[in-house]
């Protein structure tokens, strides 16, 4: 999807509910586009904004559910809130551990609607920045050099610069010069900057993080 302004897709093939929609969103400020059924908007997804999706969970032919399993497939991370009739609960709840983030009873309340459009593209935004700062890191690491990377590697799991500079058979005064080019070229202001960017380049993992702070010299 292209990453220009976030745009709202509603889908449902009830005329009325999209107008309804149409009209609320806009008058929240919110860009949107309208389709009359998932099919008609997974057959307009190489062009499609990124956004969030608000989906009928039953509809003919494509319903709420088969729609979030073919966008997984897709491996499309789109935020979808289903809207569900009272009877429709348990496939709303079935949508939810499918990876839904939100659903809506009908009628729904307007601001409880726009809450959850504002919260899902929130997220949307917090991931795309996210995914920004991880692409901006790994560039950083594939800067590095075999060594530095040895460095890194030991003082994200919690080694000083004693137990790397034994374990790769060089003095500690080198490791010290690795560990300031290591930590100019990464742009890491501190040893905890360091160990966060490894992590979210999947160096290290969560536990490898907790070990990381207890000898920073």
């Amino acid at each position: 999807m292209p990453s220009d302004k976030a745009v709202v897709h509603v889908i449902d093939d009830d005329e009325a509910v999209r107008q309804s929609l149409v009209f609320l969103l806009g008058t929240a400020g919110l860009e949107v586009r309208t389709y009359d059924s998932a099919t008609a908007f997974l057959d307009a997804l190489p062009n499609v904004v990124a956004g969030c999706v608000i989906t009928d969970v039953r509809m003919p032919v494509v319903g709420g559910l088969e729609l979030l399993r073919r966008l997984r497939k897709l491996k499309l991370a789109v935020p979808v809130i289903v809207i569900t009739g009272h009877g429709d609960v348990p496939l709303a709840v079935e949508a939810m551990k499918m990876g839904a983030a939100d659903f809506l009873e009908k009628p729904f309340d307007d601001e409880a609607l726009l809450a959850s459009v504002r919260s899902a593209l929130n997220a949307l935004d917090r991931d795309r920045k996210r995914e920004v700062e991880r692409s901006e890191i790994e560039s950083r690491l594939s800067g590095l050099s075999s060594r530095e990377r040895e460095v890194l590697e030991g003082l994200v799991a919690g080694q000083a610069n004693k137990q790397i500079a034994h374990a790769l058979g060089i003095s500690p005064r080198t490791i010290e010069i690795y560990r300031a080019n290591l930590m100019t070229k990464m742009q890491a202001a501190s040893l905890s900057d360091l160990v966060r960017m490894a992590m979210i380049a999947g160096v290290i993992g969560p536990a490898a993080e907790s070990e990381s702070g207890v000898s920073p010299g």
